[in-house]
C-alpha cells in the first residue's frame, strides 16, 4: 500500500475527516496518514485504542515512536496518559494495551538503527524553554543526528521568520490554529513539508503543535 508516500511531495490532511479503518486486532481502528508497506509498513498514523483492546506482542524492526493524545496507553512497562513522548528502538518489542481506551499518535519503521535511546517523557511535567521569537515555548523531545523533535507552543500573534527545512518538516497541530503561507491549519491537521521547502509561519489565535525535522527521507545519524 502506498498513501502520501513521495516524501518529496507536500502532503496535508485534516485527520479529523478521515474514516477509522480496522486494524488485524479488533478494537484498535487506525486513521491513517502515510504509509509504504502492508501491514509491516513505514507508516505514520492516528491508532485509537477501545477500553480493554490490546495488541499482540511485536517486535520493532524499524523502531517506534509514539504521542499519547487521549487517555492512557499502556504495555508491560508501563502507563502512559495523555501528553506523553515515547520511542521505542529498533529491535525493541512489547504487548500494548489500553483499559480505558486511548489515542495515540505513532510513526513506524522511521528511526535510525543506531538510536537505541528509550525515552519516555511526561510533556505534561516538563520545562518548556524560551523559542527563537517572542511568544513561542519549546519543549525538547528528542534529537539524533539531523533528526529533531519538539512540541512548540505558540502565544496568539506569534510569528516566525521565513526558514527553510533541508530535511523537511513534519507537523501535528495539537491544540488551536497554526498558520502559514499556505494554508490554515486546525487541531487535527497533520503537514508534511519535504525537503528543501521554504515557509513563513504564525498563529493568529495561538496553537500547539508537535514537531519534526530532519527525518526526510531519512534520518541522518551524526557521522552522516
Amino acid at each position: 500500500m502506498e498513501l502520501h508516500a513521495d516524501l518529496n511531495q507536500r502532503a496535508v490532511l485534516d485527520s479529523n475527516a478521515l474514516d477509522w479503518t480496522p486494524s488485524p486486532l479488533p478494537g484498535v481502528e487506525r486513521r491513517l496518514l502515510d504509509r509504504r508497506g502492508g501491514e509491516v509498513a513505514r507508516a505514520t498514523s492516528i491508532v485509537r485504542y477501545a477500553p480493554g483492546s490490546s495488541f499482540e506482542r511485536h517486535t520493532h524492526g524499524g523502531g517506534e515512536e509514539i504521542l499519547v493524545l487521549e487517555g492512557t496507553f499502556s504495555d508491560e512497562h508501563g502507563d502512559y496518559g495523555a501528553g506523553t513522548y515515547l520511542r521505542n528502538p529498533v529491535g525493541s518489542s512489547h504487548a500494548p494495551f489500553s483499559t480505558g481506551g486511548c489515542t495515540i499518535l505513532v510513526k513506524l519503521q522511521q528511526m535510525h538503527p543506531s538510536d537505541q535511546q528509550p525515552l519516555v517523557i511526561d510533556t505534561t511535567q516538563a520545562v518548556w524553554l524560551p523559542g527563537l521569537v517572542r511568544g513561542l515555548e519549546v519543549l525538547p523531545l528528542h534529537a539524533y543526528g539531523s533528526e529533531h523533535v519538539a512540541l512548540v507552543r505558540w502565544a496568539p500573534g506569534t510569528m516566525f521568520q521565513p526558514h527553510c527545512h533541508p530535511s523537511g518538516e513534519e507537523i501535528l497541530v495539537l491544540t488551536g490554529v497554526f498558520q502559514d503561507e499556505h494554508g490554515t491549519y486546525s487541531a487535527g491537521s497533520w503537514l508534511r513539508n519535504p525537503p528543501a521547502s521554504v515557509h513563513r509561519p504564525w498563529s493568529d489565535a495561538g496553537c500547539t503543535i508537535w514537531v519534526k525535522t530532519g527525518h526526510l527521507p531519512a534520518t541522518q545519524g551524526p557521522d552522516g
